[in-house]
């Protein structure tokens, strides 16, 4: 137990939190709850299955490949792995994750901000990434500035609001479906988080600049940096069940007749009243700034080593990866929302999970199995998505 709550495993844990607590995380707990009412439970049953059971498998199955993404991917073969990645790329970065993140910051902030040229999306937008930028530009640094930083600020924000709302709960929402639907909907809601995606890439970074910074007397110790990934990932994803389970509750409570746009920032101004807006704004700014930091490093790195070929540095590419994010930022959030739970979550997320466990299966039984698997997923998902 003393080794679990060591001080490095939980500055790692809190970064780990913090980037996976992003702009859907805000969103899609307090959306289960505003629908489901008295069945929260059950509901929150089902998004926890994909949202965190699913991050879970993804951390393992990374641990199981020592970080290495590329020989995850590439058991497809090629030309199927390194497409695969690049797809995932595009996801996370500026298609749909990047500018999912500056829409909701924006939608939520906007109307506290002070000046009404600060309220446009393309300046916001180019602030926000701007500001990513200078938190991300250094690689080595990004678990400390997230797990000494962000994710304690974070963290208080979302407790402040939580424990403030269960004690001014008074009359939970009506349901809008029954317990079975809820939990079913809830459970293709926790896809939209993309958290596996988020799992797979960010495990891989974790581990990679664990191997620069545990020292010299761990370089030939993979087992101990896989006991110590696991030991921060379990913290990090633990404490992201426990806030999707007081967000869900305040949805719950507090989220009846609410845009799905709109629910953190106006539940909060319920639970703390106008005198909230400093702690909305430092727990959207937090949590948003956390994972868009996370990302460009992610998709930096990628574009350094396998596109680029070392052409650039890591400054240059991060650079390139927030430039390419700002088009699709300026559009608004319910633009980017339907790119998100289109066929790009429910055709090629399956194929993702289905390749996780495949690959987990290789590691532990020597399955060696994974192109018919996935395969099978594909044209299933695919048909499901299209006639049913």
């Amino acid at each position: 137990m003393k080794k679990f709550f060591e001080s490095h495993i939980i500055t790692t844990g809190l970064a780990i939190f913090s980037m996976f607590f992003g702009a859907g995380n805000l969103l899609y707990p307090l959306a289960v709850g505003a629908a489901a009412g008295r069945y929260t439970p059950i509901a929150m049953t089902g998004f926890l299955l994909t949202s965190v059971c699913l991050p879970v498998a993804g951390l393992v199955a990374m641990i199981l490949f020592d970080g290495d993404y590329d020989a995850f991917f590439y058991r497809l073969g090629k030309p199927v792995g390194p497409l695969l990645i690049f797809c995932c790329m595009l996801i996370i970065g500026p298609i749909i994750v990047i500018p999912r993140i500056v829409t909701l910051s924006h939608s939520m902030i906007a109307p506290f901000l002070p000046f009404a040229f600060l309220q446009g999306t393309l300046l916001f937008a180019i602030i926000f990434l701007s500001i990513t930028f200078l938190l991300s530009y250094k690689e080595g640094k990004i678990v400390d500035v997230l797990g000494n930083i962000i994710s304690p600020i974070l963290l208080c924000s979302l407790a402040i609001i939580i424990i403030k709302g269960f004690f001014c709960a008074q009359q939970i929402t009506p349901a809008t479906m029954s317990a079975p639907a809820l939990f079913a909907k809830s459970f293709r809601v926790g896809y939209e988080t993309l958290d596996l995606l988020a799992a797979i890439f960010f495990s891989s970074i974790i581990l990679v600049i664990l191997k620069k910074t545990m020292g010299p007397q761990f370089a030939d110790k993979p087992h101990e940096r896989a006991l110590h990934g696991l030991r921060a990932g379990i913290l990090g994803i633990g404490l992201l069940g426990i806030v999707y389970a007081g967000m869900s509750y305040l949805g719950a409570y507090f989220g009846h007749g609410l845009a799905q746009a709109d629910l953190f920032r106006e539940v909060s101004l319920r639970v703390l009243g106008s005198y909230g807006a400093v702690i909305v704004s430092t727990a959207v700014l937090g949590a948003c700034l956390s994972t868009s930091v996370a990302l460009s490093a992610v998709l930096a790195e990628y574009i350094q080593h396998d596109l680029l070929k070392e052409k650039l540095g890591y400054v240059q590419c991060a650079a390139l990866v927030l430039l390419a994010s700002i088009p699709l930022s300026i559009f608004g959030l319910g633009y980017v929302l339907k790119l998100t739970g289109g066929i790009i979550t429910y055709v090629g997320y399956p194929i993702l999970i289905a390749l996780t466990i495949c690959n987990i299966l290789y590691k532990t039984i020597d399955f060696k199995y994974v192109k018919i698997p996935v395969g099978l997923t594909f044209v299933v998902s695919l048909i499901s998505y299209y006639w049913f």
